[in-house]
């Protein structure tokens, strides 16, 4: 019954994308022409358009791109023309470096958090306060102390990182079954062999899940905060191509973004299913 589901919903999967591409193909055919814009928006585009034809490029033309960009990623042309694989590297090592400052941070944390209750009292309002304010706002704070474009964004992805592996680090040890923790109790089991031991295999799967979690927040934030900062990565990739006016290259860059948060997240899941359902 699985397998039968799992194929009717790669038909269906694959249906509605060919349905997508037509309509993305035959909008662009039939769209908005470059001489039918506003002047002035016609001239900030840069528009060359024929009447009938659409300034928006179209999927042929966005995968003829795609293809020349996965056939030579690496390009270095200068500061302002370089691959995409370079730019996804850059903006992967800044993700990757700050997701593992926060994993370093948050699951010790969470421990302690989830297994005192005072701590959690203690600390909680201070966790109240600062889980609500958006990542970017501690950008400018964070490029007036560091003074390293890099770095700040890698504090940035830290930040973003921490909440969601903290709250479910704590959760996760919080709920671990009194039974397993009264049996370690009677077995005398010291600290920190029932912290390894008993509560890390229970809590296990509701920490990856909060990786999970943080690493798909990390990548969407990464991509704001290279927009902000220039330099290297995707997301300055796609403000600069924004300012070439090239909305082929930009339409490519999501699609790298994508494709790139869908392995992040995958791999994660995998860990969550080892992690639940061990051999």
């Amino acid at each position: 019954m699985s397998r039968s589901i799992t194929l009717r919903a790669a038909v269906v999967s694959v249906a509605l994308l060919a349905l997508f591409l037509l309509a993305w193909q035959l909008a662009t055919l039939g769209g908005t022409a470059a001489t039918d814009m506003d002047p002035e928006y016609a001239a900030l585009m840069g528009a060359t358009a024929t009447q009938g034809k659409s300034a928006m490029p179209g999927p042929v033309e966005v995968l003829g791109t795609f293809w020349n960009h996965i056939t030579n990623p690496f390009y270095d042309n200068g500061p302002n023309d370089k691959g995409v694989g370079i730019q996804l590297a850059f903006s992967l090592a800044r993700v990757l470096t700050g997701f593992f400052l926060a994993v370093a941070v948050a699951v010790p944390l969470g421990f302690l958090i989830g297994m005192s209750p005072l701590m959690h009292k203690a600390l909680d309002p201070f966790f109240q306060l600062l889980k609500p304010i958006s990542p970017l706002a501690w950008m400018p704070l964070a490029l007036y102390t560091i003074k390293d474009s890099s770095a700040s964004a890698i504090f940035v992805i830290f930040i973003c990182s921490l909440w969601p592996m903290l709250m479910n680090t704590a959760f996760g040890v919080a709920a671990v079954r009194k039974e397993w923790m009264n049996v370690a109790r009677t077995l005398e089991v010291g600290p920190f062999r029932k912290a390894f031991q008993v509560i890390l295999p229970a809590a296990a799967p509701t920490i990856v899940t909060g990786m999970r979690i943080s690493i798909g927040i990390a990548w969407l934030v990464i991509v704001a905060a290279e927009m902000l900062v220039g330099g290297t990565g995707i997301g300055y990739f796609v403000w600069n191509e924004w300012n070439n006016l090239s909305i082929t290259n930009v339409i490519n860059a999501i699609l790298f973004i994508g494709l790139v948060g869908l392995v992040l997240d995958q791999a994660l899941a995998k860990l969550v299913k080892v992690v639940t359902y061990p051999e």
